[in-house]
């Protein structure tokens, strides 16, 4: 049934309709770009196997405020409430 569909004529044939369908310009860009994603996909794939380093997660820090400013503010906090 299909054992003389890709004989080199019918290539070539098929060849000219993408290129007029397509045009030069834009099949060198479609064919760029096929390169590119198949990289990044390959690239993607050998990513996937290493196993990523488990990250140490450092508590955060907490500034402490300075023991004058916290005198301070509860003072003006008493004062607020006795007025």
């Amino acid at each position: 049934m299909f054992s003389g569909l890709l004989q080199p004529m019918h290539l070539l044939l098929i060849l000219g309709v993408v290129l007029i369908v397509f045009g030069p310009g834009k099949l060198a860009n479609v064919g760029h770009d096929l390169g590119k994603s198949i990289r990044e996909f390959k690239a993607a794939m050998e990513a996937r196997d290493v196993t990523p380093e488990a990250e140490t997660v450092k508590p955060a820090q907490v500034a402490a405020a300075p023991a004058a400013t916290v005198v301070a503010e509860s003072a003006t906090e008493k004062a607020g409430q006795s007025a």
